[in-house]
This record gives structure tokens, sequence and C-alpha cells, in this order.
């Protein structure tokens, strides 16, 4: 099928490739690079195309797939869901230097959400490079940085399919990640030989002297924390470690702003959200003498903190596949490597001695429709719905931050591998990865739960989704501001009632621009309509816009 994700060798983690014979042909670079896009399963092609990328797609091959993008940041945010949703490392191709900066938002978010893409981008031809021509991209591998993990464009253009292999494998190496490849136009028809048949590790053991210091650390504590974030998830660790948790008998708490859900909401030891704020996650966390940070920092901060990073008299230790965040974490010991790996060496010790389970978190009161007339309904009411009427296994990216602390109440992430959204709280990234999910699960229900600010970042993905016929249902929570940045107010000394500049949005009607890119959508102020018109949207034959009028 285009687009699926090459054969994996699932015990050392390699992957395994053959060169097609090409006897005494002469191969060009695009043939080159096709070849290997093939080989490892980059045959979907997310684009906006432009004049220095075209001679990339003469010829275009039948099992690969061109997925058209109307802006930049809808092209990378549509990578980044189907690459998180697939497991590979997903194709991108931008225009110059002004589709790369058009991308930049969303490059940025994939770099945080440690998404693997390799990112190519198109440059002038190298004759006239000396005299700044029009399209050119000055310096065009410092465009991107620092938010890629490698930039590079080659020296010359036989070197294009060995830059776009290099590239891949450093994407899909942990901690995965974006990189990017500029390409000057006149390189596609140059010479250039297939790139060799290689097996190249993607992840690495933690060190099992530190594995068993952290598993003599749980054995000998009273009562254990785990904090866990996105990386869990994309090692598809999520029942490793509700496994070591319920051996442990420790609470799950989620990371600070992690994209992912990496423990069942729904289970018994799961303890809730932690806060990007220093004291807020010392008083959390307190009565806790171990924290098991599990495939997250520790910890991501909002707002400048004072005091201790975790509460006193309690040991940190963590786990994660990124030594550059292990090597700030500000205490404590840090096993580096694959999340699953270092989980499953830890399930091998000997069980510990038997501990009481601690109670389980007080669930919220149901919300509670308006009490009068004419009055809006409030979120928590919306997603209480929305969770009432969905599939529990279906999927959904979400990028509502105004109403993300009431999500986390009233609609509950229970399956590993259903939840996106971004790790890095730039905007513009929700709709876009919802169609790039729906494309790599075909047939499965996505929900794009979006803000009425946010939605406006990327509000083109709606297009991508009709012509792609996806079964996308948008679900936008419209409260007329940016309710996240109203909110937040307070604490950088706003008083209670003064106005916060720029963050009022009156006006916007949703399912007009959502007709006017042929999808079908539904206005609902009324509380009593709601199930109803989600019922009818996630049942749809395609995408489908809800805008909910909210409080």
């Amino acid at each position: 099928m285009a687009g699926s994700a090459p054969q994996q060798n699932q015990g050392n983690n390699v992957l395994g490739l053959s060169v097609r014979s090409g006897g005494d042909r002469k191969w060009t670079v695009r043939e080159s690079v096709i070849d290997f896009a093939r080989r490892v399963g980059m045959t979907s092609i997310f684009a906006n195309p432009g004049s220095t990328e075209l001679p990339m797609f003469r010829d275009f091959p039948a099992d690969f797939r061109y997925v058209l993008g109307l802006q930049e940041a809808v092209v990378v945010g549509m990578a980044d869901g189907y690459a998180q949703a697939t497991g590979n490392a997903a194709l991108v191709n931008l225009h110059s230097a002004a589709g790369v900066g058009n991308a930049m938002g969303n490059i940025f978010t994939a770099f945080r959400n440690r998404t693997p893409l390799v990112i190519t981008a198109g440059q002038q031809a190298r004759s006239i490079l000396p005299f700044d021509p029009f399209l050119a991209a000055t310096q065009a591998t410092e465009l991107p940085k620092p938010y890629v993990k490698w930039s590079i464009e080659p020296a010359r253009a036989q070197d294009v399919p060995l830059a776009i292999a290099r590239a891949y494998y450093l994407a899909m190496q942990e901690p995965r990640g974006p990189v990017f490849v500029s390409i000057p136009v006149d390189d596609w028809d140059q010479p250039g030989d297939p790139v060799p048949a290689r097996s190249v590790a993607q992840r690495t053991r933690p060190e099992p002297t530190m594995l068993e210091r952290i598993g003599e650390m749980l054995d000998a504590c009273e009562r254990p924390a785990f904090v866990v974030g996105g990386a869990v998830d994309r090692a598809n660790a999520v029942q490793d470690v509700v496994r070591l948790a319920e051996r442990h008998r420790a609470r799950a708490y989620v990371a600070p702003m992690t994209g992912r859900c990496s423990f069942p909401e729904d289970h018994p030891l799961f303890a809730g959200f932690l806060p990007a704020m220093r004291e807020s996650i010392v008083q959390l966390l307190s009565g806790h003498d171990a924290i098991f940070v599990i495939g997250a920092p520790a910890f991501t901060y909002h707002v400048e903190g004072q005091g201790p990073h975790v509460p006193l008299g309690a040991q940190l230790c963590q786990l994660i596949d990124d030594p550059g965040v292990a090597a700030w974490t500000p205490v404590g010991l840090a096993a580096v490597g694959n999340v699953k790996l270092g989980i499953l060496d830890l399930l091998e010790r000997p069980a510990p001695c038997e501990r009481s389970l601690p109670a389980p978190r007080e669930q919220a009161p149901r919300a509670l429709p308006p009490a009068g007339v004419g009055e809006r309904m409030s979120a928590a009411f919306a997603l209480q719905t929305l969770s009432d009427v969905r599939d529990p296994a279906s999927l959904v990216v979400e990028e509502a931050p105004g109403a993300r602390p009431v999500m986390q109440k009233y609609l509950p992430i229970t399956h590993a591998g259903t939840f996106l959204t971004m790790d890095s709280g730039g905007l513009g990234y929700g709709m876009p990865a919802a169609v790039g999910m729906a494309l790599a699960r075909p047939g499965e229900r996505v929900i794009a739960l979006i803000g009425d600010g946010s939605s406006m970042y990327s509000i083109q993905a709606i297009w991508s989704a009709v012509q792609l016929k996806l079964p996308v249902t948008f679900v936008i929570l419209n409260n007329t501001r940016y309710a996240a940045l109203q909110d937040f107010a307070p604490v950088f000394g706003f008083a209670p009632d003064e106005p916060v500049q720029g963050t009022e949005l009156p006006g916007l009607d949703f399912v007009a621009l959502a007709t006017g890119m042929c999808c079908s959508g539904v206005r609902v102020s009324e509380a009593t309509q709601l199930a109803g018109a989600l019922r009818h949207a996630l049942a749809a034959d395609g995408p489908a816009l809800v805008e909910v009028i909210v409080a």
C-alpha cells in the first residue's frame, strides 16, 4: 500500500534494505532518491509545489502518493500526524526559503514532538547561485536550524541520494526528529548511483548498571510515583509501563506538556496531569518518596519558579531516549536509551515486596447543561457530551489550549496510540495533523478537537481532508477569544478584570469556512442539540465540521 512503513526486524530494530539490480544502466539522482524512498516506505510525499521542485516530480511513480497542502505549515503538520501514526519517517517537500519560512512553526513543533521527517526544499540551479538569483535560498541549511537534527545542501548533485539516506537514518534514530536537505533544481537529472543496502540501528539499550540503580530505588521506596511522557507511547511501551506501575503500586502522572497518551486515564493508578509550574509540580508530588520520570523531561516549565524541583526527601530517577534532556535534568540519576527496552529490563527484576494500592483519583462531577434560556453551554458539558457519544478507541488530535484542563477531566483518553497534540505550544498543528493521522489509519475516524483561535492558523487543512475523502470530524470550540491567554494573564500580573489586548475573536463563522471548502458543517449553540449533531458528524461519509458555541 502506498505510504506503508518498511518491514522491520523487531529483534534487532534495524532496517533490512536491498537495492534492485540496475545492470549497466545509468541512474539519475531522481531515480536513486525514489528507489531509496520506496525501499524505506516513504512513498507519500507531503508537499506544496514550487518551480524549484518541479523536476523532482517528473515521471511521478504510480506507487507514490502526492499529498497536497495549501500552505507549507499544513504540509508539515499533515506529515507530522502521518509519521507519528505510522512510526516511520514522512517525506516532505517545500518551496525554497519562502516555503521553509512558512513551515517553520510546525517544523519547530515536529522537533519538540520528536517526529521523524525528511524535509526537502528546492534551491535554485547551481550555475546561477553566484548571481543571487530569484528564489535562491541564501544559506539554505541555516534557515531551519536549530529545529532540525541535521541540515545539508550536498556539495555535488551525485551526493543527493546519499544525503537523503543519511537524513532518513538520522530522523529515525532516537531521539527522532526532522532533518533538512536543500536540493538545487538542476540536480535531479544528473547521474546519481543507487543507495547501497544498509542496516542501521534505530534504538539503544539503556545501561544496565543505571537501570539496576533505578530498580533498587523503586524497590526500597514506600510511595513511588511515575511521571510519564510522550516517549512511552512513541516506543509502544504503554502497557509495559502499566505493568511496572502495577507491580510497584505507583501512582502515574502525566508530565507537563505531553503530546501523547502514555498511560490509560481510566486506570485506577492514574493520578492526573502535572502543570508546567515548578511549585505546583512539587505540591502535587508531595508525599511520594521516589519519582520515576519515564519518557519525559524532568520537568518542562512554562513560567519562572523557585525552590526545589522535587519534594523534600524524595529521590528522582529518569529513563529517557534523549541524552540532551538527561544532561540538564537538575537532580537524581538518568538512564538513557529506548524506553521500551529499559522498562522490559526493569520488569525482568524480581518483584518487590507487596505494597498497598493507593486510593484512586477523585473523579470530576458530571457537567450540567446551562440552567437558563439563552445561556451558552460550558466547555466541560461539550467535551463530556463528546466523550459520551464517541467510540473510546477513536483517534483524537487536540489543539484547544484554553480547554485542555477541561478536556483532561471530561474527555479521558484510555487507549495507547489514539491521542496527539503539540509538545511545542505552537498553534497551527492540530487540524493538519488530524488529516495526516487519518491518512495513516485508513477507515478509522479521527476527531480534531480545535479551539476557534487555533483553527485559523491552518484552516486550509479542511480542503485536504475533503479532497482525500478522509473520515475527520472537526469539532471547533468557539468561545470567541484566545481563552488560554486570558486565563493565563493573571500569572503575569494582570488584574482580574483587566482586558488583555488582542485576545477577542468575534465574527468567525466556521460553518461558512467549511462550506467554502466543500465540507459539511453545522453550528450548535443549544446544549440539547449537541449529542445528535456530534453523532451525525462522527458517522459522516468523509469529513464533517461541528462548531460548538461555548461560554
